[in-house]
């Protein structure tokens, strides 16, 4: 049994309804954090030892604040890339051991993003480190972006650290403005529901980092074609590129970075109208734009294991659902959908069923989980 340390730092997983595969491009999100997350119970240590374990993984880690740790390919190396992202501004000299825990399974929740944040609180709390929201999502963002090595955007950091329970986060990732959009008084009643496929789901190693490079090179040649100014690859992004230049040179791209473009602009609208149906308090107008997020992201992102597909379909058919798609990438993982709470039962039983009739061999980790939103990260 692990001990149970007396400090706590928690934060909430999240959802994107609308804005998916789009923020590493520079574009606008949507989403929610809800009422299940990650929490680390900790206490200080004045040697800036840190000792780490774990609910879902059996390794016990050890590192030291005093040192630059590397990578070493487990389920710490986010943790380490904390760890090096803090000290890049900030003077660490006291460590933590910690146990974590999650309050839903791992994948397409954002856990990584979630793990590193709720990881900095504590080290944070620890070294009495005062750091803004805004400089809390970019330490996060730097630690899975360049140490790890996954080509995400802000979208997860920003949703677990910005939200609001009852609100939307609508959110520029240009110049990193957002608005908080108050849930209308006339909007039906909603939850959102968190499917687990039962498959387990990474980042590192799956096709991500790929369709961040289509997106890429689809701008960059885009870029060529129009006589526009394009730069360095790595800092060239779809924003730059205006719809009516994307419609006048799509047909001379690849037929691959088409579609992960077309994905990019019909999503961006997605996300606009999806903005304005909350605003108007318009629930099954909102919950139809993140069903067609998903379909988008199964034939134009090519996203989407054979679990997540069945999902989505049995999802779009099931009543007392709004909408939804897959949560996260899409590699494994899990869907996520706005649901009318009166028909949880109904919908949990539909989607068991049939879902099962298809992939029985997934029944252990296969689960339902309906959740709230909620506030973001406690500083």
């Amino acid at each position: 049994m692990k001990k149970m340390y007396k400090e706590k730092a928690f934060c909430p997983y999240r959802v994107c309804p609308l804005g998916a595969h789009i923020d590493h491009q520079l574009g606008i999100v949507s989403g929610f954090a809800i009422d299940k997350g990650i929490e680390v119970e900790y206490e200080k240590t004045q040697d800036g030892s840190i000792f780490l374990t774990s609910a879902e993984f059996k390794k016990q880690v050890e590192f030291s604040a005093n040192t630059t740790p590397e990578l070493e390919g487990d389920w710490a190396d986010y943790l380490r890339g904390a760890l090096v992202s803090l000290k890049r501004k900030h003077d660490v000299s006291y460590g933590i051991k910690a146990h974590i825990k999650g309050s839903l399974p791992i994948g397409g929740l954002s856990s990584s993003a979630a793990v590193i944040i709720a990881f900095l609180s504590a080290l944070c709390r620890a070294n009495n480190i005062k750091v803004s929201r805004s400089e809390l999502i970019s330490i996060a963002h730097w630690a899975e972006n360049e140490y790890v090595g996954v080509k995400v955007g802000k979208l997860d950091q920003s949703c677990e650290v910005y939200s609001k329970k009852d609100h939307l986060l609508y959110l520029d990732i240009k110049d990193d403005s957002y608005e908080l959009i108050p849930q209308n008084p006339n909007m039906k009643p909603f939850e959102i529901a968190v499917i687990f496929s039962g498959v387990e789901r990474t980042l590192v190693g799956s096709k991500f980092n790929m369709r961040v490079d289509e997106l890429k090179s689809a701008a960059y040649a885009m870029k060529a074609f129009s006589d526009m100014e394009y730069g360095k690859f790595q800092d060239t992004y779809l924003r730059d590129v205006p719809h009516e230049v994307f419609a006048a040179y799509k047909d001379r791209l690849p037929e691959n970075w088409r579609k992960r473009a077309t994905h990019y602009y019909t999503e961006m609208e997605r996300v606009q109208k999806g903005a304005e149906a909350w605003r108007k308090g318009d629930i099954e107008a909102f919950g139809r734009l993140s069903f067609e997020s998903g379909n988008s992201s199964i034939i134009n992102y090519e996203t989407g294991s054979a679990e997540l597909k069945k999902l989505h379909e049995i999802m779009i058919e099931t009543e007392g659902i709004y909408g939804g798609r897959f949560s996260g990438a899409g590699f494994k993982g899990c869907c996520m959908a706005i649901v009318n709470p009166e028909y949880k039962d109904k919908i949990e039983a539909e989607i068991t069923r049939k879902y099962l009739k298809e992939f029985p061999n997934l029944e252990k980790g296969f689960n339902i989980h309906f959740c709230k939103t909620a506030d973001g990260v406690e500083l």
